[in-house]
């Protein structure tokens, strides 16, 4: 015996979902949501396939999770989550928007498996991938990378001579934003890198403060030179900082962190989800 459901679509309220939705947009350039990752997603369109395909307890998992919307929007609709991606850029992107949408924390309210843990870990993925390495790195002090695109497993240097990323913060009333230029050096380093680095400085009229990450201990001889660079006074803060900052890779794994005013932020910020919120309303299915 066949069971057979008879459906008159005068007595439905509404309209049956289509497979042909128009009513999502695309994410405009000067769009809130829009982080500036090539193939990201509107959250909207996320939510309602996740309404649509799951339930709250679920477990979503997102296998090429890119700049991480499908699992901002499971987190949103009370499901669990699973996001994996190739890179540690796209990872260093979840960290970021997952912090700023809801608060939520890397090692405290969900496990980031993959990322080195010690100090033989960090040398391994500086083996394997120098720019993976790179960018592990620049998201320890959560600054934001220059060069390398998405999905990419190779990176490039940016325009400013060896800059590898930058941690933007504001420092007086115009609210203008000044910057941290960072270098990391997974290999052998010497007192010419510093050298090198403080004569950026010198040219960046927006960058008063230069960090260098190294994975080898940084010899005495750059100690100082990293000294003789002097200090930026921060009018706004009414406080002296080292001009160019040298930390290990074992210094931040201890906790170490860039003396600076205030970071902006790494990434373009993604818009702070309240409990109370509805982006996507529910499916009456």
């Amino acid at each position: 015996m066949i069971n057979a459901y008879v459906r008159y679509l005068d007595e439905s309220d509404g309209q049956p979902v289509q497979d042909w939705w128009d009513d999502i947009g695309v994410i405009a350039a000067p769009a809130k949501e829009r982080l500036g990752y090539p193939t990201q997603k509107p959250l909207a369109l996320l939510e309602r396939i996740l309404q649509a395909s799951s339930n709250p307890g679920d477990v979503v998992l997102d296998p090429f999770s890119g700049c991480g919307t499908a699992i901002a929007a499971a987190q949103s609709l009370g499901r669990r989550w699973i996001g994996i991606d190739i890179t540690h850029l796209a990872i260093a992107m979840h960290k970021s928007r997952l912090k700023d949408m809801f608060r939520l924390e890397a090692g405290k309210d969900y496990e980031v498996i993959g990322e080195p843990q010690d100090l033989a870990d960090a040398r391994q993925l500086a083996h394997e991938n120098r720019y993976q390495f790179q960018w592990w790195a620049l998201s320890l002090v959560q600054a934001r990378p220059l060069g390398g695109g998405e999905g990419s497993k190779s990176g490039k240097k940016g325009s400013d001579q060896g800059i590898d990323g930058l941690i933007p913060f504001v420092d007086d009333a115009s609210g203008k934003l000044k910057r941290v230029l960072v270098q990391v050096k997974s290999g052998h380093v010497k007192s010419g890198d510093i050298r090198d680095l403080a004569g950026v400085l010198s040219r960046e009229k927006d960058a008063p403060l230069g960090l260098f990450i190294t994975l080898e201990p940084p010899s005495s001889e750059m100690v100082r030179e990293a000294a003789s660079a002097g200090f930026y006074t921060s009018d706004l803060w009414q406080k002296d900082y080292a001009r160019l900052q040298i930390l290990t890779i074992e210094q931040l794994f201890d906790g170490a962190t860039v003396q600076m005013p205030p970071a902006y932020a790494a990434f373009k910020q993604a818009q702070r989800v309240k409990k109370d919120d509805a982006v996507q309303g529910e499916l009456e299915l």
